[in-house]
C-alpha cells in the first residue's frame, strides 16, 4: 500500500500539472453546462437537437485528439530527453494531419449530416416533436462546422504546449474561449442589448467565436515565446519530416488515430442504441452526460498528467521510476474520484432542476446520474491504466484495451437489449457500464505486467 501513496512533493508536482488542466475542463464543461441550460430553456426538441449534433460532432474531436496523441508520445518523451529538433519535428506531423482530417471531417459532414442526425430520431416519435429536432439539429451544426479550424488549430499547439509541461497558457486560452461564450450565449440565444432572437443558431455562433478566440490565443502566445517554445522555431519554414520518425509515429500513432475514432463512433453508437427507446432517454441522457462531463473533469486531467509526467519519466530513461510513479497515478486518481462520485451522487436530486423541461426528464436524468456516479472510480481506473499504457507507446495494446473491448463487448450488449427485450432504459445503461468490470481486470494486469516501460526516442535521440 506504502508504494502507491507519494510524498508531498510528489503530490505537488502532481497537482501542478494536473489542476490548469483540471480548470480548464472543468470551467469549459461548466459553460457546456449553461450552453444546455440556456438552449433548453427554448425548449426540449431544441435540446435534443444539439446533444444530438454535439454526439456526432464528438466524433470529429476524439479524431482530432487520436491523431495529434500518437505524435504526442514521441513530443513528451523528447522533451524529456531534451531533443529540441525531434519535438518539432512531431509537432510537423500533428499539424499536416490535422488539415487532413479538417478537411475530411467538413466533407462528411456537409454530405452526410442530416442522415446521421435521423438515426437517433426515434420513427415512433411525434412527429412534430421530431421535426423541430431535427430542424434544430440541422441549424446548429452547420454553424458549428466553421468552427473545425479553430478547435483544430488549439489541439495542435496546446498539446504540444502540454507535452513541455506548460498547462497554464492552455488553460487560460480555455478560460478566455468560456467567458466569450457565456457572455454571446446569453446574448445571442435569448436577443438582448439589441441583438435578435437566434435561438440554436445563437448558441453555435457563441461557441464558433469563442473557438477562434482560444486558437488565436494559443498560437499568438506560442509564437511570441520562442525561447521559451523552442519548437515552433523555424516550425513552418520546411515540413521535411525525417522518414524514419514519420514510420514510428504511424506505427504507434496509428493504433491510437483508429482507436479513438473507433471509440468515439462506438460512444455515438451505444448513443444510438439508448434512443430507441425514445425522444425523452435523449434528452434525459444529454442532461445526465452534460453534469457528469464535470465531474470527469478529475479523472480526465489525471489521465493527461499520466501521460505527461509519465512519459517523461521514460523519455530520460527512468524506467523503474515511470513505473512506480504510474502506480501512484492510479491510486489517486480512483481516491479521488471514489469522493467525486459520492458528492455527485449526493447531488444528483437538484442538477436536473435545473433545466426547463418535463418532470419525466428530469427524473430520469437523476437516475443516470447516481449509475453514473457509482461507477466514476471503475472509470478513472481504465481512463488512468490506457494512460499508462499510451505513455510507452503501447498504441495497439491500447487499442484492444478501449475501442476493440467497446465493439466487441460493449456495444454488442446494447444493441442486443435495446433491440430484442424491453428492458427500461435504467437497467440497460447499468449493464452496460457494469460490463466494464471485465475491463478493468484486463487494465490491472495489463498495467502490472509493465510490457509498456519503454524509451522509445532512444533511437532518434542518437540520430540526431
Amino acid at each position: 500500500m506504502r508504494k502507491l501513496i507519494g510524498d508531498k512533493q510528489f503530490y505537488r508536482m502532481v497537482l501542478l500539472v494536473a489542476v490548469p488542466i483540471m480548470i480548464q475542463n472543468g470551467i469549459t464543461n461548466f459553460v457546456g453546462l449553461l450552453d444546455n441550460i440556456m438552449v433548453g430553456q427554448v425548449g426540449t426538441a431544441q435540446m435534443s437537437g444539439v446533444a444530438i449534433v454535439n454526439q456526432l460532432m464528438f466524433v470529429f474531436n476524439l479524431c482530432v485528439f487520436g491523431a495529434i496523441s500518437g505524435a504526442g508520445i514521441f513530443g513528451a518523451q523528447f522533451y524529456g530527453s531534451g531533443n529540441d529538433q525531434g519535438l518539432r519535428d512531431t509537432f510537423r506531423f500533428k499539424v499536416l494531419v490535422c488539415i487532413l482530417l479538417l478537411a475530411l471531417g467538413i466533407l462528411i459532414f456537409l454530405a452526410f449530416g442530416e442522415s446521421l442526425i435521423r438515426l437517433y430520431i426515434n420513427t415512433d416519435a411525434d412527429p412534430l416533436e421530431a421535426a423541430r429536432t431535427l430542424a434544430s439539429g440541422k441549424e446548429y451544426l452547420q454553424i458549428m462546422l466553421v468552427g473545425f479550424l479553430p478547435f483544430t488549430i488549439a489541439q495542435m499547439y496546446a498539446s504540444t504546449l502540454r507535452e513541455t509541461g506548460e498547462t497554464f497558457k492552455p488553460m487560460q486560452a480555455g478560460l478566455l474561449a468560456v467567458v466569450i461564450n457565456v457572455i454571446l450565449n446569453y446574448i445571442l440565444i435569448f436577443g438582448k442589448f439589441g441583438f435578435p432572437v437566434m435561438g440554436v443558431q445563437g448558441a453555435a455562433l457563441a461557441t464558433v467565436i469563442s473557438r477562434f478566440a482560444e486558437g488565436a490565443f494559443v498560437l499568438i502566445w506560442t509564437h511570441c515565446h520562442p525561447k521559451q517554445n523552442r519548437f515552433v522555431v523555424g516550425a513552418y519554414r520546411s515540413f521535411r519530416i525525417p522518414m524514419h520518425l514519420v514510420k514510428q509515429i504511424i506505427r504507434k500513432g496509428m493504433p491510437l488515430l483508429v482507436n479513438e475514432a473507433l471509440w468515439s463512433v462506438g460512444v455515438a453508437v451505444l448513443m444510438q442504441c439508448y434512443s430507441v427507446r425514445g425522444l425523452t432517454v435523449v434528452a434525459g441522457l444529454n442532461i445526465s452526460n452534460t453534469i457528469t462531463n464535470i465531474f470527469n473533469v478529475v479523472f480526465i486531467a489525471m489521465g493527461s498528467a499520466v501521460a505527461i509526467i509519465v512519459g517523461q519519466l521514460l523519455g530520460a530513461g527512468k524506467l523503474r521510476e515511470a513505473k512506480e510513479t504510474a502506480g501512484k497515478l492510479i491510486f489517486f486518481s480512483v481516491a479521488c474520484c471514489v469522493v467525486i462520485g459520492l458528492v455527485m451522487a449526493l447531488c444528483s436530486p437538484f442538477f436536473p432542476k435545473l433545466y426547463n423541461t418535463t418532470e419525466e426528464v428530469r427524473s430520469l436524468a437523476q437516475k443516470l446520474i447516481v449509475i453514473a456516479a457509482l461507477y466514476m472510480p471503475m472509470h478513472a481506473f481504465m481512463h488512468a491504466a490506457y494512460f499508462t499504457l499510451r505513455s510507452g507507446g503501447k498504441t495497439l495494446i491500447t487499442f484492444i484495451f478501449d475501442s476493440f473491448y467497446m465493439w466487441m463487448v460493449s456495444i454488442p450488449l446494447a444493441y442486443c437489449l435495446s433491440r430484442f427485450t424491453g428492458m427500461s432504459i435504467l437497467w440497460m445503461y447499468l449493464c452496460c457500464q457494469m460490463i466494464d468490470i471485465f475491463k478493468c481486470i484486463l487494465g490491472f494486469v495489463l498495467v502490472r505486467k509493465g510490457a509498456w516501460l519503454q524509451n522509445i526516442v532512444v533511437d532518434h535521440n542518437v540520430c540526431e
